[in-house]
C-alpha cells in the first residue's frame, strides 16, 4: 500500500490521464485508417469508372481500350504496384491480369444475374431504342438488376495484400446489353504511409503531453505542499513552552480544518501546562512558608534547653531535615520558574560576569568550610539576554556541586568568556569526577551520582533547564589529565540574542 499522499496523488492523476491517451490513441488510429481508406477507395473508383468509360462494342463484341491515364492516378513515392481485369457477363476476360480475384458474393451474383439478364432479353430491341438509356428497356428486362454500386474489398495478389474495388455496368449495343466488370487492385505501401502520417504525429504529441504531466505535476504537487511543510516546519521549531495557536493566513483552506484541530490541542496542553505550573508553584509556597516556621521553632527549641543530649540531636536532626526539604522545595520552585520560562521573554541584557562573582561571594564561606580553594577568571563585559535569577541559580548550582563533591583541599574555579558570537561560562573542579556512564544520566531530575553526600539530585536539571531556556547547551567532560570535572554552558552573546529569541532550540549534549 503506497502511504505517501504526493504518490497516491501522481497515480490518481497520471492512471487516468494514460488511460486517456492510450483510448484517444486507438481512436486516432482508427480514424486515420477510416480516412485513408476512404481516399484510396475514392481513387480505385475513379480509375474503374475512367477504364469502364473506355470499355464499348465494337463490331459486336466488347473491347477494351485501357488508357494509360486511368493508372497513372496511382503514381507514388512507396512504389506501390496497380492491377486491373476487366470482365463481360460471362465471364471472359476483356483486359488486365488474370488472377486478380472478384470478391466471392459479388461474382456469385454477378454470374447469376448475367445470365438470368441475357435469358430475360428479347432476341430483338426496337431499333429506335436509342443507346446507354436503360429507362427504355422494354418491360421484359428483370427489375432485380442490382444499381451500379462499387464494392471495396481487401483481398491478395500473389501473397501481397491488396485494396480492390468491383465496378459493375450495363452496356448496350443494337437490342444485346451485357454486364461489364471492372477491378482494380493496388497493394498498400501508400496507404499504411497515409495511416502513419495522420496517426503517428498525434500519438507522439499526445504522449509528450502525458510525459510533460509527468514532469509538471510532481513539481505542482511539490509547490503546493509548500505550506504543509512550512507548517510541519513551524511546529517542530517550537520550544515545549511556545503554545501559542498557529496563524493560518498563508495555508490553503483544506489545510484549515487541521490547523483548527492543532490549535484546540495547543490550547488544552495550554491550560494544562499553566494548571501544572501554578500548582508546583502553590505547593512549594505552601510547603516553604510552614518549613520556615518549623526551623524557627526547631532552632528555639534547641536553644532553650540543650542539657539533654539525646534531645539535641534529635533536634538537630530534625533542623537538618527541614532545612533539605526547605532547599529542595526552593529548586522545585526555581525549575517549574525555568520549565515555564520561553526564550521570547528572555530580553534582558545581563552581565554573567557580575552574576558569577556574586555567586562565588555567596559560597565562599561554603569552600572554607570544606577547605576548597575557590578561584574565578572573570572577563569584562560578558553580557547575555536572559533572566538574571535564573542565570544566578545555574551559576549557584554549578559552583555548590562542584564544592560538595571535591575533596578537602581541592580546587574549584569558575571561567566566564566570550567566544566569538557565544558566551562561556566552565567550572573546573579537580575532585573524583564522573564515570562516562553516569554522564548521561546527570541531567535528568532527582538522579544523584554518590548517595553518600547530601542533595536534592536537581542541580543539575535546574542547570540543564535553565541553558535552554536561553537558547545555550551544556557539556561535561574530564578535566585535564582525566583528573576531576569540566562543566561547559554555552550561551548566546547579547547581538546574537535578538536573532535567536524567536526559536531557540536545545542544544543540549553530554559529551564522553
Amino acid at each position: 500500500m503506497v502511504h505517501s499522499l504526493r504518490a497516491r496523488l501522481l497515480l490518481w492523476l497520471l492512471l487516468p490521464l494514460a488511460a486517456f491517451v492510450a483510448v484517444t490513441g486507438k481512436m486516432s488510429y482508427d480514424a486515420a485508417r477510416q480516412t485513408a481508406d476512404l481516399l484510396q477507395d475514392n481513387a480505385l473508383l475513379a480509375s474503374a469508372r475512367t477504364i469502364i468509360e473506355d470499355v464499348d462494342w465494337y463490331n459486336g463484341a466488347l473491347v477494351a481500350n485501357i488508357p494509360p491515364a486511368a493508372l497513372e492516378m496511382f503514381e507514388s513515392p512507396y512504389q506501390d504496384q496497380v492491377f486491373y481485369k476487366v470482365l463481360a457477363g460471362d465471364g471472359r476476360l476483356l483486359g488486365g491480369t488474370p488472377e486478380l480475384a472478384l470478391p466471392p458474393a459479388r461474382a456469385q451474383l454477378s454470374a447469376q444475374l448475367s445470365a438470368q439478364s441475357r435469358a430475360q432479353l428479347p432476341a430483338q430491341l426496337p431499333a429506335q431504342l436509342p443507346p446507354q438509356l436503360p429507362a427504355q428497356l422494354p418491360p421484359q428486362l428483370p427489375a432485380q438488376l442490382p444499381p451500379q454500386l462499387p464494392t471495396f474489398y481487401d483481398s491478395n495478389y500473389d501473397g501481397v495484400p491488396i485494396r480492390a474495388v468491383a465496378y459493375e455496368r450495363m452496356l448496350y449495343d443494337s437490342g444485346r446489353a451485357e454486364r461489364v466488370t471492372v477491378i482494380v487492385g493496388k497493394t498498400m505501401a501508400s496507404r499504411q504511409a497515409m495511416i502513419d502520417g495522420l496517426w503517428r504525429p498525434q500519438l507522439i504529441r499526445q504522449w509528450l503531453m502525458l510525459a510533460l504531466a509527468v514532469l509538471l505535476v510532481p513539481l505542482g504537487l511539490t509547490l503546493e505542499l509548500r505550506p504543509l511543510m512550512k507548517l510541519k516546519n513551524d511546529v517542530a521549531d517550537r520550544e515545549p513552552t511556545q503554545l501559542e495557536p498557529i496563524r493560518p493566513d498563508h495555508l490553503p483552506s483544506e489545510l484549515r480544518p487541521i490547523v483548527d484541530a492543532i490549535n484546540q490541542c495547543i490550547a488544552r496542553l495550554k491550560v494544562h501546562a499553566s494548571t501544572q505550573r501554578q500548582f508546583i508553584a502553590d505547593a512549594a509556597h505552601q510547603l516553604r512558608t510552614p518549613l520556615t516556621l518549623l526551623a524557627t521553632q526547631i532552632q528555639f527549641a534547641s536553644q532553650c534547653d540543650a542539657r539533654d543530649p539525646a534531645l539535641f540531636v534529635a533536634l538537630h536532626g530534625v533542623r537538618r531535615t527541614s532545612q533539605k526539604m526547605g532547599e529542595l522545595t526552593s529548586q522545585l520552585l526555581l525549575l517549574a520558574q525555568a520549565e515555564s520560562m520561553a526564550p521570547a521573554r528572555m530580553g534582558t541584557r545581563v552581565d554573567l560576569g557580575a552574576v558569577v562573582s556574586s555567586v562565588l561571594e555567596e559560597l565562599i564561606q561554603a569552600a572554607q568550610q570544606r577547605e576548597i580553594d575557590l578561584g574565578a577568571e572573570l572577563a569584562d563585559g560578558v553580557q547575555v539576554a536572559g533572566n538574571a535569577g535564573l542565570l544566578a541559580s545555574l551559576a549557584a548550582n554549578l559552583v555548590d556541586n562542584a564544592i560538595r563533591y571535591t575533596q578537602a583541599g581541592g580546587n574549584v574555579t569558575a571561567i566566564c568568556r566570550r567566544e566569538g558570537d557565544e558566551v562561556v561560562l566552565q567550572v573546573v573542579d579537580n575532585g573524583p569526577g564522573i564515570p562516562a556512564e553516569a554522564r548521561k544520566h546527570v541531567f535528568e531530575r532527582f538522579y544523584r551520582v554518590a548517595t553518600d553526600t547530601e542533595g536534592t539530585g536537581l542541580g543539575l536539571a535546574i542547570v540543564h533547564q535553565v541553558a535552554r531556556s536561553h537558547g545555550g547547551s551544556v557539556s561535561m567532560v574530564p578535566g585535564a589529565g582525566r583528573v576531576g570535572l569540566v562543566v561547559t554552558v554555552r550561551l548566546p552573546a547579547w547581538r546574537e540574542a535578538a536573532a535567536r529569541s524567536g526559536g531557540l532550540k536545545e542544544r543540549y549534549e553530554v559529551l564522553a
